[in-house]
């Protein structure tokens, strides 16, 4: 910790407990609450919980999906769900400063094929500091880094000038419903950070994701007479090869916070079903895949560029020429958001970082895929990216987080709340 701290601030960051950090990341972690689950339902009524206990102001309510999915502007969905929970707990307003939003998602990817993990991805592994189970870094970790922060803060008796707010929301995983819909109630701030996995960088901006769905039609025949019809899967291969260099053209001229990727765009299929029998030739292959969206671009352009892509493939195969791929675009519909060039918000959390750590202030980066960031950011709240944990370890078996990086983001983001809500 530097010189910069004042004796305020100090005694604050004092009262960051690091053993309920982790205790509470474990609890957090047993909870199965993957996107659209019951679970997902429980664990907000469990952090309302929480934050009741701090004296805060709560509001949780249960999410008007109807309403919210005829919105013009609703940012899509693929989980099936039958509700959703909003969570806000504030601080009272202490005078005319400004509000700052504390904002991370519940929600879990599924764990995929258990085989491949150590462990019940939902019974978490401690391993010295670092904690192994789905939703360790994404984002759970993020979510306690929160919780610590404010506890902290009110354990500390800091009178605040402004008010700081903790939105905890759902179905961030399949395209913001639970930020959406917490905009959509009136919860809003001044300024906002998302504890997302960003390994001690600041994420300034964040590209889009668009969801697309491909059908290409075969000619369905007996296996033994192949060669009277048409394989879908074999008229899929020069569609597949023809994104491979949509993928290349689209990463070619980057925006500077993304030099660091390899491909800061990727456009990528991730599912592939084609065929209902094996002696008969497939009539029918669906793709589904992600489309990147560069920072800035209207993603009408990005989905008119492969639909573009695609119609040329199918202009240049015989089969297709007459029977054309088919795109749609369900699922998360990911814009890109940045914060404004020059905001103060960069510096500030970059700067609590460095106090609290001795070190240097973190760099600013892209993050290369879609977060709640935008839709903040398109509601006119300044925002970044600050949290524990490495996203490369997101959505995969092993997924993890140390406990210690918990702490460091908790206090860190105790200055950054003090600082930008102001004392009295």
């Amino acid at each position: 910790m530097t010189a910069n701290v004042s004796d305020m601030e100090a005694a604050a960051l004092a009262a960051v407990d690091e053993a309920a950090i982790g205790r509470t990341l474990l609890d957090l972690l047993a909870v199965p609450s993957v996107t659209g689950t019951p679970a997902e339902s429980d664990l907000q009524h469990v952090l309302a919980r929480q934050l009741t206990a701090m004296d805060l102001d709560v509001d949780l309510w249960s999410m008007d999906l109807t309403e919210l999915r005829a919105d013009p502007h609703f940012p899509g969905s693929e989980a099936p769900r039958t509700e959703g929970w909003g969570l806000v707990g504030s601080t009272r307003a202490g005078g005319d400063g400004p509000t700052l939003v504390l904002q991370g998602h519940v929600d879990v990817v599924p764990p995929g094929d258990r085989a491949q993990w150590t462990d019940d991805p939902f019974r978490p592994r401690t391993d010295g500091d670092t904690v192994h189970a789905r939703g360790a870094c994404d984002m759970k970790a993020g979510v306690v880094a929160i919780l610590a922060a404010m506890a902290a803060i009110r354990g500390s008796g800091a009178r605040l000038r402004g008010q700081v707010s903790a939105h905890f929301v759902v179905s961030e995983e399949d395209g913001g419903l639970g930020a959406f819909g917490t905009l959509r109630r009136g919860h809003t701030g001044d300024a906002c950070i998302i504890t997302e996995p960003t390994s001690g960088a600041l994420m300034t901006a964040n590209a889009g994701a668009l969801t697309f769905r491909l059908e290409v039609p075969g000619q369905a025949t007996h296996g033994s007479t192949r060669y009277a019809g048409v394989s879908a899967i074999d008229a899929y291969l020069p569609i597949h090869r023809a994104l491979g260099l949509l993928e290349a053209r689209r990463n070619v001229d980057v925006d500077p916070l993304m030099t660091g990727y390899p491909v800061p765009y990727p456009l990528s299929v991730g599912t592939v079903h084609a065929g209902d029998w094996a002696s008969s030739v497939p009539d029918l292959l669906v793709a589904e895949g992600r489309l990147g969206v560069r920072l800035d671009e209207d993603p009408a352009q990005a989905r008119d560029e492969l639909e573009a892509c695609v119609a040329r493939a199918c202009a240049d195969d015989p089969w297709l020429r007459s029977h054309p791929v088919k795109v749609t675009w369900p699922g998360g519909q990911f814009a890109s958001g940045r914060l404004p060039a020059g905001h103060p918000l960069a510096t500030l959390v970059g700067d609590a970082h460095a106090d609290v750590t001795g070190g240097p202030r973190p760099l600013e980066r892209g993050a290369p895929y879609g977060s709640d960031l935008r839709l903040y950011a398109a509601a006119g709240v300044p925002t970044l990216q600050y949290g524990p944990g490495d996203v490369r370890l997101a959505h995969g078996p092993r997924e993890q987080v140390r406990v210690s990086d918990v702490v460091t983001v908790a206090r860190a983001l105790v200055l950054a709340t003090l600082r930008t809500v102001g004392t009295r």
